[in-house]
């Protein structure tokens, strides 16, 4: 199937791995030209060089921090006027007691997780508007939408940064610049498999036990976690021409963990 985005530039920003990863190797897979940011120099030109063999794209990385001033000039200057914008980011510790949260903790995760987004959705916007074709897409996570206090530090200013981009979706709609959010639940990543893998040390067991123990206790309908690689080909599905008439919406990508009518 072809989403008809080929030729199309695109930022993905925390593309070196996990769902971001699966989003530039979408991307690339439809031809697109994407410019991946990430701070990590060995892990992205790792990743860019895999999928640039893999798909015969143009992959360019951009080792830059796109929650600073300094990484969003890097990062816009080596792409200054993207066709599509897909933001996320690794996320922050989970937190056993919110009363152990700390204002610094909240300062410096909400330069990550919505002040860096909103920042880069103002500096390309309008050249989506004047251009009269536009895709953002943020990865948030499910616990924007379904609160949960292990995730408070991630679902919290998440669940602004969906209020932020749904409200102003409807602004620029009619410029076809659509603009919609991933919200994933539990999912095969680089920092997943860190603290698993730690979980596993720390108690002689596996990661693959230690999944297992999860999705027992949260009742993961699915009885997995998901592949990274698939919430890669939604983004793409979002960022297509196929995606002219959808706009504000934020999907759930859960394995079923969270229960709602709409």
């Amino acid at each position: 199937m072809d989403l008809g985005i080929r030729g199309r530039k695109a930022i993905v920003n925390g593309g070196s791995a996990g769902m971001g990863r699966g989003s530039v190797l979408a991307l690339a897979r439809e031809g697109a030209e994407v410019y991946v940011s990430a701070r990590g120099e060995e892990r992205l030109v790792s990743a860019c060089e895999e999928i640039t063999r893999e798909t015969g794209a143009s992959v360019t990385p951009v080792v830059a921090d796109h929650s600073t001033d300094e990484g969003r000039e890097k990062i816009l200057s080596a792409c200054p006027e993207p066709d599509i914008l897909v933001g996320t980011c690794a996320p922050p510790e989970t937190t056993g007691d919110y009363r152990a949260i700390t204002v610094d903790d909240w300062k410096a995760n909400l330069d990550v997780t919505l002040l860096s987004p909103v920042q880069f959705m103002q500096a390309t916007i309008d050249g989506m508007v004047e251009r009269g074709w536009g895709r953002i897409v943020n990865i948030a996570t499910g616990a924007a939408k379904y609160p949960t206090q292990i995730r408070i530090l991630s679902g919290a200013p998440r669940a602004a940064l969906v209020n932020y981009t749904v409200a102003v979706s409807k602004i620029v709609a009619k410029h076809n610049v659509m603009i919609n959010n991933i919200l994933p639940g539990m999912h095969h990543t680089a920092a997943i498999h860190d603290r698993y893998t730690a979980l596993a040390e720390q108690n002689g067991t596996t990661y693959e036990e230690e999944v297992q123990k999860f999705v027992k206790a949260w009742r993961i309908p699915a009885g997995k976690f998901g592949d990274a690689d698939d919430v890669g080909a939604f983004v793409a599905l979002f960022c297509s021409e196929y995606a002219n008439f959808l706009t504000g919406q934020s999907l759930v990508i859960d394995g079923g963990i969270t229960n709602s009518t709409f």
